[in-house]
């Protein structure tokens, strides 16, 4: 049985009535005794749960591969910066010993 909502005319008061769909369509406020007018309301959305349900699983053909390229492209992409990251490391380091290095030679001067 669906929830239906409601909303008075006259208190503008907003409520809801679990009813069968074949009931009458309410006629009176309860806050006020007014006028009221069934209101047309997006209803409710239904989840899959459990196991074996995944947004995935109606996708098209064409979305699959999109995904499989965007991911794939995604991961080399991530494996250059790691690289890249690297490199960055190592010429820092080389740095450090070359300015230690030369630290250590003005002292002994």
């Amino acid at each position: 049985m669906p929830t239906y909502q409601y909303k008075c005319k006259e208190c503008s008061h907003d409520f809801e009535q679990f009813q069968s769909m074949t009931a009458d369509p309410i006629q009176v406020c309860p806050e006020c005794e007014g006028a009221v007018e069934r209101l047309i309301s997006g209803g409710a959305g239904f989840l899959f749960k459990g196991d074996g349900f995944y947004t995935t699983d109606y996708r098209s053909e064409s979305y699959k591969k999109g995904e499989k390229a965007d991911k794939d492209s995604s991961s080399s992409s991530s494996e250059t910066a790691k690289s890249d990251s690297k490199k960055s490391e190592s010429s820092k380091t080389e740095s450090s010993k070359s300015d230690s290095s030369s630290s250590t030679t003005k002292t002994s001067d």
